[in-house]
């Protein structure tokens, strides 16, 4: 990856951010800590990976994406209405009465989601749904999904990925955002499933390991999968909960909250900083 697209997805990765927070905070509900960690995750699929067209949404030859960890919505909408699907100020309606942007995806009223979502351990399955049918089907769009570090705590998510490997779905790619926390502390304390590398190779699968947020690793990662013939690949993202807002970062309390007055304004100078520091 060229430098210079390097550094404008670090820029829009940082308005995605931003986006995030202003999202939550309007809420005064949701879920900034996972959003945050998967900003970057979210940023190189939209805005440099995915075969999509926002102008044509449900567009046939399209890439599928399928947020597994459906709650965080706050990060999947910021880089949709930043990539064009929706204006981005509407994101500041997010979980508000009269908004069509829930707290879970629902891919009847929302442009750009291909599946609704949110209950964990069930996402991997229907990104693996997809990704059959576009074999039986002869069809050469690629199925991504992004699923949680306590979501691989799910037993489906192992059933999936048995199935998976059992039709050489490789047209699929998994995302694994391991931050290392989840709502009530770390995951090795809650219910350890790691390690993780070592469980998909068993079921099958191609795995990579990189840091959630490089995206010259994200990419070398996502092409690398492309050419993986005959097995589904799960690319291990390494990442920081709460990723660039000092007082969220890996904090377990940031799972599920939203920031009051002041934390909004330290969480804003906080992105500012670090997008002069691009």
């Amino acid at each position: 990856m060229e430098k210079e697209r390097n550094k404008q997805l670090k820029y829009i990765a940082n308005d995605v951010r931003v986006g995030i927070i202003d999202a939550v905070y309007s809420a005064k509900s949701g879920h900034p800590g996972g959003s945050l960690s998967s900003a970057d995750i979210f940023t190189y699929l939209y805005f440099e990976k995915m075969n999509i067209d926002p102008k044509n949404p449900d567009w046939e030859a399209r890439d599928r994406f399928v947020l597994s960890k459906g709650h965080t919505t706050p990060g999947y909408y910021s880089a949709l209405a930043h990539r064009g699907y929706f204006p981005v100020e509407d994101l500041k309606t997010f979980r508000h009465t009269d908004s069509y942007l829930q707290g879970h995806p629902d891919m009847k009223g929302i442009p750009g989601v291909d599946m609704s979502s949110g209950s964990l351990g069930q996402g991997v399955s229907v990104a693996a749904g997809i990704a059959l049918s576009a074999k039986i089907r002869n069809k050469s769009y690629r199925i991504y999904a992004l699923m949680g570090d306590g979501e691989s705590q799910e037993g489906q998510i192992w059933e999936a990925a048995m199935f998976a490997s059992h039709y050489k779905l490789d047209n699929l790619c998994l995302f694994l955002d391991l931050n290392g926390l989840q709502i009530d502390g770390k995951i090795t304390d809650v219910m350890n499933p790691t390690p993780h590398d070592t469980k998909f190779e068993a079921f099958g699968w191609n795995v990579i390991t990189v840091s959630a947020h490089d995206f010259e690793q994200l990419d070398n990662a996502a092409k690398a999968a492309e050419t993986c013939k005959g097995k589904p690949t799960v690319i291990i993202c390494n990442s920081v909960k709460g990723k660039d807002v000092s007082f969220m970062e890996n904090q377990a309390s940031w799972h599920g909250a939203a920031p009051n007055d002041a934390q909004y304004e330290t969480a804003i100078a906080d992105l500012k900083k670090v997008r002069a520091e691009i």
